[in-house]
Order: structure tokens, then sequence, then C-alpha cells
């Protein structure tokens, strides 16, 4: 089984920072997440203007961060966009998402993946693109 994870949840897998809810997560399934929830954190990483990701870190929190985006385990899976575009465009031209939800949703089908977002992050859209396309959809506290 496999989790795709946003960018707020790659984060914390990343920094090694898990609540209790993540823990459980990774004790039955295998980590994932798509390329664009791996751009948003690494934008946040380099520019961290404040915000929810990043925006709080010190300098060198962000960079021992963007060390390990950037040596990212093999063991976390990132459908390459090429495989993922033409269902990206059909769920779009579907459900009233971003090129970012219709990735995730096209993700979570490829993987057969359940999606899991930072509950600051739960929105309508995703969720709804998700679900129609069979995939569980969870949000995570933290």
């Amino acid at each position: 089984m496999v989790a795709l994870l946003d960018d707020h949840l790659l984060r914390d897998l990343l920094a090694q920072n898990l609540s209790r809810d993540l823990v459980h997560v990774f004790g039955q399934q295998e980590p994932a997440t798509t390329n664009l929830y791996l751009y948003r954190l690494a934008r946040s990483i380099v520019s961290a203007r404040g915000g929810a990701l990043t925006g709080s870190w010190s300098t060198e929190q962000r960079r021992q961060l963007g060390r390990r985006l950037i040596e990212l385990s093999e063991s976390v899976q990132v459908v390459p966009m090429r495989t993922l575009a033409y269902r990206m465009g059909e769920i779009a031209a579907t459900h009233r998402v971003s090129t970012l939800g219709a990735e995730a949703a096209a993700a979570a089908e490829h993987l057969r993946a359940t999606l899991y977002v930072w509950e600051g992050d739960d929105g309508p859209g995703i969720r709804t693109a998700v679900t129609a396309v069979g995939a569980p959809y969870r949000t995570v506290a933290r």
C-alpha cells in the first residue's frame, strides 16, 4: 500500500518530525509524493518568505531539509509527470482543480494510493477529484 503525501507531510517525513498519525500511516504504507508537491516544498525551502511550510524555520533547518530533499530516497515514489499528464488533463476537464490537484488525483489513481493532506490544506476540489477517481482521501493533523 502507498501513502501519497502532500508537501506539508513530505516535509514532516524528511524532517523526521512525525505526528502520531503519520507514524501510524508509515507503519502500514510506503511513502510517495507528486512532482508539484515536491516542487512546492523545494520552493519554500529556497525562498522561505513566511507561510506554513518552512517560513518559521531557521536557515540551518531549511538547509538540512534541502539536503534531504536533494538526496530524496528512492523509497519515496514520485510518478513521472509524463506518465500522468494525459490523465491530469482529463481530470482537470471534469473537475475544478488546479494542475497540482489534477496531478494529485492522477497519481493517487495510478499508484492505487491514499492521498494524505495536512488538515490545513484540505480542499473540496482535490477531495472531490481524488474521490471521483476511486482513491481514498485522508487529512492528517500535525
